[in-house]
C-alpha cells in the first residue's frame, strides 16, 4: 500500500537539529526530491517516501540519529544495536524495558519509561524538553518509532489508548490522531502514550533475519509511515488505495460496501470511524490527496489524466479538490518541485 504524506509542519521540525548546528538544509532537502519553497506554504505536503529520504540525508549531515534534535548525539548504529538487544526478550514488556535501560546507558540519551497503573501500560519521555521545538519534536519522534517497532517486534498493530504531549496544541493538531490512532491531548506534563496493559505479555515474532531487513530502512521509515493498520480506520484506507491502484478511473467504494466487506452495517461503520477521530469523506479525501501529490511529485502524468485515474468525472474539480487541500492548484504545485 502507498504511505500517506507527511505535513510541512513535520519538515520543518525535523530540520530543526540541522539549522541549529548551522547545515545548510537546501541541499538536503533537493537530494530528497522536496522543493524548499514547500516549507514556506502552512499546508503544503510531501510524499512520506521523501520525507524517509530526508531523514536519512539528515542523519548522515549530522552524524546522528537524533538529527541534531538533542542535548546530545546519537551514534549511527545505536538504533539498531538496541534492537537487537530487544530482540531476545521473551515479550514485549521485557523488551520496552530493555530498550529504556539502553538508551539509559548513553548520556543526553532519551529517558524512557514504562509504567503500568490501572490494567493500562504507560510509556513516557521523562526527559521532554519544553524549552525548544527541537527537543519537543524528539519526544514525538521517539514516541511514534516506538509504538510502531513495538507492532513490528509483536507481528500486529498495538492499538493505543490514548497519545499526550508537553506542547501547547499546534495548529496541525490533527495529524497527530492520523500518525497514532488514538485521541490526542495537549498541554500535558510529559509526552507518552497508553495501552492496554495486556499487550506487555505479547511474545515477540521476530528474528535476525527479519530484523535486518527492517533495519535496512530504519528509523527513517518508521517515522513516515504506519505499519500493521488493524483499525477500521487503517482497514477502510487501504480499500481505498487498493482501489485506486486497480482501477482507471477508480471507483472507490461507497459506505454501503465497506461495510458489507467488514461485516457490519453502515451505521456501525460510521460510528467506529467517528470513535477512531474520523469519517468516510474524511478517508476519501485524504487517500485521494495523498495519491495526488504522489503523482505530481513523481512528474510523469499529465494533470488530466491524474485526474481521470483518482476519479474525478472533470479536470476542474479536481482542481477544486486539490485547492482545497493545499492551498493551490495541481499546476503550481507540480511547477514548485521543478524548481526545486
Amino acid at each position: 500500500m502507498s504511505m500517506p504524506t507527511i505535513s510541512v509542519h513535520h519538515l520543518r521540525a525535523a530540520l530543526g537539529g540541522a539549522r541549529r548546528l548551522g547545515i545548510d538544509a537546501v541541499p538536503l532537502l533537493q537530494r530528497a526530491g522536496i522543493p524548499p519553497l514547500l516549507l514556506g506554504d502552512d499546508r503544503a505536503r510531501v510524499p512520506a517516501e521523501r520525507f524517509a529520504d530526508l531523514i536519512r540525508a539528515l542523519q548522515r549531515a549530522t552524524g546522528d540519529e537524533f538529527l541534531g534534535l538533542g542535548p546530545a548525539p546519537s551514534r549511527p548504529g545505536s538504533f539498531a544495536m538496541m534492537c537487537y538487544a530487544c530482540l531476545g526478550c521473551r515479550d514485549l514488556g521485557s523488551a520496552v524495558e530493555r530498550a529504556a535501560r539502553f538508551y539509559g546507558l548513553f548520556p543526553g540519551g532519551p529517558d524512557l519509561c514504562l509504567e503500568r497503573r490501572d490494567g493500562q501500560a504507560v510509556f513516557t519521555v521523562r526527559d521532554d524538553p519544553r524549552d525548544h521545538p527541537e527537543g519537543r519534536f524528539l519526544a514525538e519522534c521517539v514516541l511514534v518509532v516506538w509504538h510502531r517497532l513495538a507492532s513490528w517486534l509483536t507481528g500486529r498493530r498495538i492499538p493505543l489508548l490514548r497519545a499526550c504531549f508537553s506542547c501547547p496544541e499546534p495548529p496541525h493538531a490533527g495529524e497527530y490522531s492520523l500518525m497514532l490512532g488514538c485521541p490526542v491531548r495537549f498541554g500535558a506534563a510529559s509526552t507518552g502514550a497508553a495501552f492496554d496493559a495486556r499487550w506487555l505479555a505479547a511474545p515477540l515474532v521476530r528474528d535476525e533475519e527479519s530484523l535486518r531487513e527492517l533495519l535496512r530502512g530504519a528509523p527513517a521509515e518508521l517515522l513516515s509511515h504506519r505499519e500493521y493498520g488493524t483499525t477500521v480506520t487503517e482497514q477502510v484506507r487501504r480499500t481505498f488505495v487498493r482501489a485506486l491502484r486497480e482501477g482507471r478511473p477508480a471507483r472507490l467504494p461507497e459506505v454501503a460496501q465497506l461495510a458489507a466487506r467488514l461485516a457490519v452495517s453502515p451505521a456501525t461503520l460510521r460510528r467506529r470511524l467517528q470513535e477512531e477521530g474520523t469519517s468516510y469523506q474524511r478517508l476519501k479525501d485524504q487517500v485521494r490527496r495523498d495519491a495526488a501529490i504522489a503523482g505530481l511529485a513523481e512528474g510523469r502524468e499529465p494533470i488530466a489524466e491524474l485526474a481521470a485515474r483518482l476519479g474525478f468525472s472533470e479536470d476542474t474539480a479536481f482542481h477544486r479538490a486539490f485547492r482545497r487541500w493545499t492551498g493551490v492548484t495541481p499546476g503550481v504545485y507540480r511547477l514548485r518541485g521543478q524548481r526545486s
